[in-house]
Order: structure tokens, then C-alpha cells, then sequence
């Protein structure tokens, strides 16, 4: 298995993410690591850091997508960057995954052009787990990729968190939940109402309904479905209370949780091949839990479940208007 990495992406790298990479390396098995980047900074983060650079297979590229550049037109203007050259490897089946934390709508308008949108699916969304009171992280999508949505998009959404949720925590039948404004099912507004009643339709999902936001944290749904839009609001909202409360010396084993580092990245879910999302500030902590569950994504064959999964549907939509 190889797991292809952006080691210049994020506002620490390559020092991290080359961090990360030598801590994945030493830890799982089977794993060859490709390091996309400039071939000397890399060189000189493994000499200061005393990481031996043979334990990687590093890929020169001369130019970085930074943060603040326009996704579509630095993908055609830096063809050579670190973010181009791993999804063009990744389509080409010479990494089997490949992930990155810099510029987020980049990796979102490289894993349309490069790889394709699984069959029956309109647009990828992104991932975020949720800390529970019972310590077992629930899961929200779409967390940023699709601000505006159509409730045909969120159906799609439900299946993809439903088989996610099956891979990393194997749960057979997950719970699945549509964020409201309120428990029942003629509450919200036009798209949530919709959503409603296709959820409670459709077939290979275990929906139990509406969800409020202060249930997202409970055990009432493993899996949350809500719009982009609605999404990275919640996120952003647990993410500044928890830096404020740390701040403020509360320490408490649940509150920990909420700290991303735990997670690693966001696997964007309705393309052909695990990709994985993460936060700007990541560290080497951090990189190793996404080239972590990359390993999961790719040893799970998640992607030809959701080909799959998505083929099933597409038929018995078929043969429900036929």
C-alpha cells in the first residue's frame, strides 16, 4: 500500500508533515510513504530532525498552492505543486491515497478533476467526528464542501456517513439522523422537510429521524446528515469553545476530545479514491492519525463499498420510477 502526502501543506510544513510521516513509518505495517514536495526542504527537515529520508519515497515538486489561492486557477497555473502531482499519481494508480492539509477547496476541486465522482453521486462532502458523552465519536456531513444542498444531496450524504461509520467503528446498522430544528418530522425548513421524507425511504440506511443540535452530542444518532453550510458552522462553534475553555484551565476527559488532534482529517467521501482533509494547524500527531486512516480507507476497500453502495441505489431508483 502506498499513501501519497502533501509535505507542503499546512502552516507547519514540511517540518510536520515529514514529522508525521517518520512517525507512521516506524508504526504501521505494510505502508510505503511518498512524500510530495520540494525535495531539499524535505532533505533538510530529515537531516535536522535526524529521520533517515530512505524511508520515503519523495516526489520533487517545485511549486506550492498556497492557502490563499483560488483552487481551480492554481491547479492549471502550479501543474508541478505538491497538491497536482499527488492527485495526478493518484489517478493514475501510483498511491493508492493521498492526503494534505493545505488549501481545502484545492484538494476538493483536485479530487473532482483528478479522480471523478463515483457514479450516482451529484458532489463530494466532507466529514467531521463528533465527541459523545459515551466517548464513542458520532459522525456530521457535510462539514464544508456544499454550502447550499438539495435534499437529494443529503440522501446521498446519509449513505456515504452510514458505510464510514460501518468502516471505522464497525457498526453494522448505524443510526442515522437529520440535523432539525426540531424532533418532528414536519419541523424546519423546505430542504430539511424534503430530506425527511426521503430519508424515510430510502433503503440501506437505519434513519431514526429528525436531530437538535443539542442531541448531536448524544447517542440518539451515529451519524448526523445536514448541509455544508450548517455543518462547519457546528464545527467552528466546539472548536472555539473548546480552545476557550482550555484557555481558561478547564481540563476535563471529555472536553479533550473535542480537540481535532485526535482525529486526524476529513476523508472526502463521493470520489474515487480516499482522500483526506486536514486542519491547517496540523502536527505530527495529527498527520499520523490521517495517513492512519488512510490505511483504514484503503485496507476496508471503502471506496468500492461506496461504488458499490452507490450502484445498488441508482438501480432501485431505476426500478422504483420505471
Amino acid at each position: 500500500m502506498r499513501i501519497g502526502i502533501d509535505a507542503m501543506g499546512g502552516d507547519y510544513a514540511p517540518l510536520e508533515a515529514v514529522k508525521g510521516a517518520s512517525l507512521a513509518a516506524k508504526e504501521l505495517n505494510g505502508v510505503e510513504l511518498v512524500l510530495f514536495g520540494s525535495n531539499d526542504d524535505v532533505l533538510r527537515v530529515c537531516e535536522s530532525e535526524g529521520i533517515d529520508s530512505k524511508i520515503f519515497t519523495i516526489i520533487d515538486t517545485p511549486d506550492v498552492i498556497e492557502m490563499a489561492d483560488h483552487p481551480v486557477k492554481a491547479l492549471v497555473s502550479k501543474p508541478n505543486s505538491s497538491i497536482a502531482q499527488g492527485f495526478l499519481h493518484l489517478a493514475q494508480g501510483k498511491i493508492d491515497a493521498f492526503i494534505s492539509a493545505g488549501n481545502t477547496g484545492a484538494m476538493l476541486v483536485g479530487s473532482i478533476q483528478y479522480l471523478k465522482l463515483v457514479d450516482g453521486c451529484d458532489r463530494p462532502c466532507l466529514t467531521a467526528a463528533i465527541p459523545r458523552v459515551n466517548m464513542n465519536p458520532g459522525l456530521l456531513l457535510d462539514v464544508g464542501a456544499n454550502a447550499d444542498c438539495k435534499p437529494e444531496h443529503l440522501e446521498k450524504f446519509a449513505l456515504l456517513g452510514n458505510l464510514l461509520y460501518s468502516m471505522l467503528y464497525k457498526v453494522d446498522s448505524p443510526k442515522v439522523g437529520l440535523l432539525n430544528i426540531g424532533e418532528e418530522s414536519e419541523k424546519g425548513n423546505l430542504l430539511t422537510k424534503a430530506t425527511h421524507q426521503l430519508l424515510a425511504q430510502t433503503q440501506g440506511i437505519n434513519f431514526v429521524g429528525n436531530v437538535e443540535g443539542r442531541d448531536i452530542f448524544g447517542d440518539l444518532a451515529d451519524v448526523v446528515v445536514c448541509d455544508g453550510f450548517s455543518g462547519n458552522v457546528i464545527i467552528k462553534v466546539c472548536e472555539g469553545m473548546y480552545y476557550r475553555l482550555v484557555k481558561r484551565g478547564v481540563q476535563d476527559d471529555y472536553l479533550d476530545q473535542f480537540n481535532f488532534k485526535h482525529y486526524g482529517g476529513s476523508l472526502v467521501l463521493g470520489v474515487n479514491a480516499p482522500v483526506i482533509v486536514g486542519h491547517g494547524i496540523t502536527k505530527s500527531e495529527t498527520f499520523f492519525k490521517m495517513i492512519e486512516l488512510a490505511q483504514d480507507a484503503v485496507e476496508t476497500q471503502l471506496t468500492s463499498k461506496i461504488q458499490k453502495a452507490m450502484s445498488r441505489f441508482n438501480a432501485a431508483q431505476i426500478e422504483t420510477t420505471s
